[in-house]
């Protein structure tokens, strides 16, 4: 795979950090896949959907993800997406994170990203350039985790049941409904739901809602068209909840 091989000089360079980058085009696809090191993506363009077996996240710009090393993941592209890649050795510093996470970026880790990406692989420790990568892991281990993971289950019958959701958004099956679907109380399912995916059901489907429309509204779709096809009964209703969730409108969000 072209964009893998790509990667290979920048996971085995001798150097704790090295950055990256590299453009695609809405739609593309980067099968399952692995690397050596930990990796932070962050897209100054576009919306990157990123996926592993523990879930999904979801990566607009002025945030980035955190992946550990050997996690194995795909990515998807929504919208054209000019994508930085940072590949962190594990020890490179004190403090990094320890899970997999989406991180805010703040406008001075832009700038250090952007320089980052265009360092030459080789550089010497006590340098500007060394000095410059520091002060970037610095910058990483300071930021705060955000809520744009989206939990996946591993029960076969609870993860047909967010498949089908991730599919159509606008479903509006209560939790009755779905738990006569699988045979099962409304209280089991409720119980069951929490237990393998960390919130309630109802959380779930808002967060999931929430993170879907990131991909359309990066592909330049209209706020009422988003609404709608995320369950939403307007624009409103659908604003209101996004700025709760995100702290912007969906006007805003991109800006």
């Amino acid at each position: 795979m072209p964009e893998l091989d790509a990667h290979l000089p920048f996971e085995s360079a001798a150097m704790p950090v090295t950055g990256m980058a590299a453009d695609y085009v809405d739609g593309h696809f980067i099968a399952p896949h692995t690397h050596r090191r930990a990796q932070f993506l962050y897209a100054t363009s576009g919306v990157m959907v990123i996926e592993t077996a523990a879930g999904r996240w979801v990566v607009p710009p002025t945030r980035g993800v955190w992946l550990l090393a050997n996690v194995p993941h795909t990515v998807r592209m929504r919208g054209v997406v000019n994508m930085k890649t940072l590949f962190v050795n594990p020890d490179a510093a004190p403090g990094l994170p320890t899970t997999d996470c989406v991180l805010d970026v703040s406008p001075l880790l832009r700038e250090l990203i952007l320089a980052a990406s265009i360092l030459p692989l080789a550089y010497v420790a006590d340098s500007r350039d060394g000095r410059l990568m520091r002060f970037l892991l610095d910058e990483l281990r300071a930021l705060p985790a955000l809520p744009f993971h989206l939990p996946w289950p591993t029960d076969p019958r609870l993860n047909r049941v967010c498949t089908h959701l991730a599919a159509h958004p606008d479903d509006p099956a209560t939790v009755g409904d779905w738990a006569t679907t699988l045979a099962m109380s409304s209280k089991t399912f409720h119980r069951q739901f929490q237990q393998h995916t960390g919130i309630t059901f109802g959380r779930w489907r808002q967060q999931a809602r929430l993170l879907l429309s990131l991909e359309q509204l990066a592909q330049g779709d209209k706020i009422l068209h988003v609404a709608l096809q995320h369950g939403y009964s307007s624009q409103s209703a659908y604003s209101a909840m996004f700025k709760r969730h995100f702290g912007v409108s969906p006007s805003d969000f991109y800006r």
